[in-house]
């Protein structure tokens, strides 16, 4: 019954609602999507993949640079001479109660005397004790490592300036606290043009870090002398492996002593108690006699037969010397004549519980003029013509007058 009431559509058509076959939207075959996407999916791949090996290209690069500078760079100090410290240039100087050495100073001055002046160093107007004592070389090269200092001379030129600058930076990571006091103007260099006058230049630069075997404690603030809440550090506290690392030079008395404290590398730091003698070169050789002539124990120990304590104040200084009492003599050189414009000498040095570490520069400006030798003296032409009117006088040896006069005026009459 119902089937027979449905309606009936003509052939051809299309019942309401209901979109014809060709009309319907056909959607994009799989394999076109497909293609598209993973060219931009590979295109994307390879973005990010160049991006994670840059980056990790250069996480790598500056990690291993890292590694070859130090976290601090070296800044320039500003130095001076401190009131009451005497710097010497040499162990056989006298000293004042506070005064400190380095050989720096004496190996730049070994240049200087071997290349320029070729031969001992003598100021026209007398040498000072001290010329004399630098003259001696007590201090050489060859009584350090190489890996000790820097040092070079030469011709004093901008490029000589950019060379030892370059050079302390390669070695030891430093910059100088003393060539820019020099003076770099056109009249304070090497002039090219002028081939009877040379400026030369001699550096040399000492740099030690060392650190000791076992670290020693930082200890309370004591008394030093007359002065209160002094830094000190010791073995009081210490690890027992810090006490093979000392060795008795000798011990007379608490007063009376010198013990060596040796380190991780080459150094050995050495106190002396009580010093004897005006000069370093006098304190050396006495602790050296005293250290022949003692008969107790070398071993610093904690045992029925001693109980050993060391301590000592923490120490800091930054000197700068310049050596004016070398600046304008002149002296003999193989070229003619030199003369010293500026002599500096800086020292840095500090110790402590941990090690300590140096730095001392040194550095001579030296003008060296040609000679000129004299002119040959030319002979005197002395003329003794009797051309005109003359006189002639005869005399007996030996007697006062004459006994013939003749005046010549007209040689007609007398030929």
């Amino acid at each position: 019954m119902d089937n027979n009431n449905s309606p009936v559509w003509p052939v051809g058509s299309t019942p309401p609602g209901i979109t014809p076959p060709e009309l319907t939207p056909t959607p994009p075959t799989q394999p076109i999507v497909g293609k598209k996407s993973k060219k931009k999916l590979i295109l994307l791949t390879i973005i990010i993949s160049i991006l994670f090996i840059g980056s990790a290209a250069a996480t790598v690069f500056l990690l291993s640079n890292k590694s070859k500078t130090t976290s601090t760079p070296p800044t320039k100090t500003d130095l001076k001479e401190t009131a009451g410290i005497t710097t010497v240039p040499t162990m056989l100087d006298e000293i004042t109660t506070d005064s400190i050495w380095c050989g720096t100073f004496q190996l730049v001055w070994n240049d200087m005397k071997n290349e320029v002046v070729g031969g001992d160093v003598v100021f026209g107007d007398g040498n000072p004790a001290m010329v004399d004592n630098l003259n001696k070389e007590t201090f050489k090269s060859d009584m350090l490592s190489d890996d000790y200092y820097y040092k070079t001379y030469g011709l004093k030129t901008l490029e000589l300036k950019s060379k030892i600058e370059q050079g302390i930076k390669d070695k030891f990571n430093e910059i100088s606290d003393v060539l820019d006091d020099l003076d770099w103007s056109d009249d304070g260099v090497n002039d090219p043009n002028n081939p009877n006058v040379d400026r030369y230049l001699f550096y040399a630069m000492l740099k030690r870090n060392f650190e000791y075997q076992h670290e020693l404690m930082k200890l309370d603030k004591q008394k030093f002398a007359n002065q209160e809440n002094v830094a000190f550090f010791g073995t009081k506290g210490a690890e027992s492996g810090a006490y093979g690392q000392f060795k008795v030079l000798f011990y007379n008395s608490k007063d009376d002593f010198a013990i060596q404290i040796n380190t991780k590398d080459r150094d050995e730091v050495i106190f002396v108690k009580n010093p004897e003698g005006k000069t370093f070169n006098d304190i050396y050789e006495n602790m050296n006699s005293k250290m022949k002539a003692y008969q107790g124990s070398r071993s610093f120990q904690r045992s029925n037969n001693y109980i050993d304590d060391f301590k000592a104040p923490n120490l800091t200084m930054n000197e700068k010397r310049e050596y004016k009492e070398f600046v304008g003599h002149k002296f003999p050189t193989i070229k003619g004549e030199g003369e010293i414009k500026a002599a500096i000498q800086t020292v840095q040095f500090k110790i402590n519980e941990k090690g300590g570490e140096i730095k001392s520069e040194a550095v001579i400006d030296v003008l060296d003029t040609m000679s000129f030798a004299p002119e040959p003296k030319q002979p005197e032409y002395r003329y003794f013509y009797l051309d005109d009117t003359f006189t002639i006088f005869l005399r007996e040896t030996g007697r006062a007058q004459p006994y013939f006069a003749a005046r010549i005026n007209d040689i007609t009459k007398f030929q």
